[in-house]
C-alpha cells in the first residue's frame, strides 16, 4: 500500500477535514506549496486561495482565507483564519471578499500591510475571475 499524508484543516469554526490523502497543495504566501507524505518539515502562512486535496482520482477543493500550514513527520495540518467547501463559493460570497479586501488595503498604515493586503485582494480576484 502506498504511504498517506495524514491531512487536517481546520478554521476558528470547525474541523472542515480530517483523512489520510495523497496530496494536498496549499496557497502559501511566497508561492504554491505541494505536500506529499514523507515531506521535509516546513511551517508557511498562507495566501487566501484554494486548498487542493488529491485522493486516488478525486480532488476535493476548500478555500481558505489566510492561515498557518505546518508540515511534520506526522502529516499536514492546515489552521484556517476562514474556509469554506469550495462548492459553498458563489460570485456574490467573493464579491463582497473583495470588498473586505479593498476596505483592508484602503486602511493599511504602512508598507508591510498594504503590500499583504494587495496580495490578499489580488488573490480574491484570481478566485473570483476561476469561478
Amino acid at each position: 500500500m502506498a504511504d498517506k499524508l495524514k491531512f487536517s484543516l481546520v478554521s476558528p469554526e470547525k474541523e472542515l477535514m480530517a483523512a489520510d490523502v495523497d496530496q494536498v497543495d496549499i496557497p502559501g504566501t511566497e508561492g504554491w506549496i505541494g505536500v506529499l507524505p514523507n515531506h521535509a518539515p516546513l511551517m508557511a502562512t498562507l495566501a487566501p486561495g484554494m486548498v487542493k486535496v488529491r485522493t486516488g482520482s478525486d480532488e476535493r477543493r476548500i478555500f481558505v482565507r489566510g492561515g498557518f500550514a505546518e508540515i511534520s513527520p506526522a502529516g499536514l495540518t492546515v489552521l484556517a483564519e476562514e474556509a469554506m467547501p469550495a462548492e459553498e463559493l458563489n460570485a456574490d460570497k467573493i464579491a463582497q471578499r473583495i470588498q473586505n479586501a479593498e476596505e483592508d488595503l484602503a486602511d493599511a498604515g504602512d508598507d508591510e500591510k498594504k503590500l499583504a493586503a494587495q496580495q490578499s485582494l489580488d488573490r480574491l480576484k484570481e478566485l473570483q475571475a476561476a469561478l
